[in-house]
């Protein structure tokens, strides 16, 4: 450790390696309910672990963080013990700090460029963020930060996801008047519907909406733009000065494998959208129609196949087998999550892809054939790209299917805009400061760069917000009027 990474005016502090654990629920409790499995830390914990960090004088960890959380700032602050003053301090960039402490990837992030972690465990820098944030609201000490003047602009955000409530949040403290267009009857976007209930508490995602209410932010729900109201009806006849897209990307995706039409073969989107907004998990109490396996096979090797799988397992599946083509270390899910699965009993066929579906005589799924591979050279995106083995095919019976292997852009909205331009994905195409081809519209988050994280549809969010605010500030200023041929290279990769 060198001395030019501790603050001039103090004494080399003694390092300690190893994260203080963050206690959760045993695995054979958790898979018969749906509580959040980690638990949080207790005031002293949260100590003890801030007291870890080095505070760097020049420090990494905030080049990692999409949103630039003072995070040095904020982790010191848990270490003296003001806890609400760490939590104020991350409310200065990020508004949703309870939700990115719980789902955010810290570990390829701002985890990852921590100076600790070099040689030992890096700081816990998402636990932190998440305790200080829930210390704060459970304490009943939130509180409202100033805002500017009111300028007398509208701005019309559609969709309710990270980046849309990112964009809110920024714009309503600076003074203008923020409404946001929600398709579903429930605000948080894929907050609500994608992530599950044990890893992120729907209570948790109702409060920070809650929070952007009290500033004054309007939530429209029930509004599928593009079909009750369209993008220039939200110029022309409603008024708005600016229009940020943050739909995400909803539309499911198949493999196009013979018997993806039988009963019990689910894309993951809806899948979890039937047991999280629909509150399936909640049976009595909510009847929403959902199949219940006792067998269960997830194609995917991601977050969501992660979320799926579990879920299964929570709504009684005897066995749960995730189907993945690559192998482990190309398994793009965080290692916590596989960690989790693994504890709740999930099994990993790895090197190896569904061929086809096959069912009885209602219909039904009840086998699926599975083509073995084996990993030849990279593909674009960097990782072994699998090749099957000729001949190398096996049989596992099933009764519920649910295919996680990501999702593409929904075209209700863009197919009613003109104007916008898309890329060959069928993605908005937007410049580095979320500007899309037609006169003050922006976009952000997955509708432009594919399924990606909260925390970077977050950014990207922010992004788009102060650009936003300089338009408005400068409604005169010259339009791009059209991404240039970099950017949207950019954007579709």
């Amino acid at each position: 450790m060198k001395e030019a990474d501790q603050p001039q005016g103090k004494k080399k502090k003694k390092v300690i390696k190893h994260r203080v654990a963050m206690p959760e629920q045993d695995p054979e409790v958790r898979i018969r309910n749906f509580d959040e499995v980690p638990l949080g830390y207790t005031p002293e914990q949260a100590q003890a672990e801030a007291r870890r960090c080095l505070q760097c004088k020049k420090p990494k960890c905030i080049d990692g963080c999409p949103v630039a959380v003072d995070i040095p700032g904020f982790v010191d602050l848990v270490a003296e013990g003001k806890f609400v003053e760490a939590a104020r301090r991350i409310k200065q960039t990020n508004c949703l700090p309870a939700i990115c402490g719980r789902v955010c990837p810290q570990e390829t992030q701002c985890e990852a460029q921590c100076i600790l972690g070099k040689k030992h465990d890096p700081a816990a820098i998402g636990r932190l963020e998440r305790f200080a944030a829930d210390y704060e609201r459970e304490q009943g000490l939130v509180e409202l930060p100033p805002k500017a003047p009111p300028t007398g602009k509208k701005v019309a955000v559609v969709g309710s996801g990270p980046a849309g409530l990112t964009v809110a949040g920024d714009l309503i403290l600076l003074g203008h008047d923020v409404t946001i267009f929600e398709a579903f009857h429930k605000p948080g976007g894929v907050l609500m519907y994608g992530i599950p209930e044990f890893r992120l508490p729907k209570r948790i995602v109702e409060e920070e909406v809650d929070y952007l209410r009290r500033l004054g932010v309007r939530i429209e729900l029930n509004q599928v733009i593009g079909k009750s109201i369209t993008l220039d009806e939200l110029f022309d006849e409603e008024g708005f000065d600016a229009v940020f897209i943050g739909v995400g990307a909803g539309l499911p995706r198949f493999m196009n494998v013979p018997g993806e039409n039988l009963g019990g073969v689910y894309s993951a989107s809806e899948y979890l959208t039937r047991a999280n907004l629909m509150k399936a998990f909640a049976f009595p109490d909510y009847d929403t129609p959902i199949v219940c396996g006792r067998h269960v096979c997830v194609i995917g090797g991601g977050n969501v196949a992660m979320d799926a799988a579990r879920t299964a397992r929570r709504l009684g599946a005897e066995e749960v087998t995730i189907l993945y083509r690559r192998s482990r270390q190309e398994m793009p899910a965080r290692a916590e999550e596989i960690h989790h699965a693994e504890e709740e009993g999930i099994v990993f066929r790895l090197l190896c892809s569904p061929i086809e579906y096959t069912g009885d005589e209602r219909g039904m799924v009840r086998q699926v054939r599975c083509q073995q591979m084996e990993l030849g050279p990279p593909d674009e995106s960097g990782r072994r790209r699998p090749v099957p083995i000729p001949g190398a095919t096996f049989t596992l019976d099933t009764d519920l299917v649910i295919v996680a292997i990501g999702s593409g852009a929904n075209p209700l909205l863009t197919q009613q805009a003109p104007g916008i331009k898309l890329n060959r994905w069928g993605y908005i195409a937007a410049d580095q400061r979320g500007r899309t081809s037609r006169r003050a519209v922006w976009a952000g988050g997955d509708i432009v760069t594919g399924s990606a994280t909260v925390i970077l549809a977050m950014g990207a969010g922010k992004t788009a917000a102060r650009d936003i605010h300089h338009y408005l500030s400068n409604p005169d200023a010259p339009w791009v009027e059209e991404p240039s041929a970099q950017e949207v290279a950019s954007s579709e990769t």
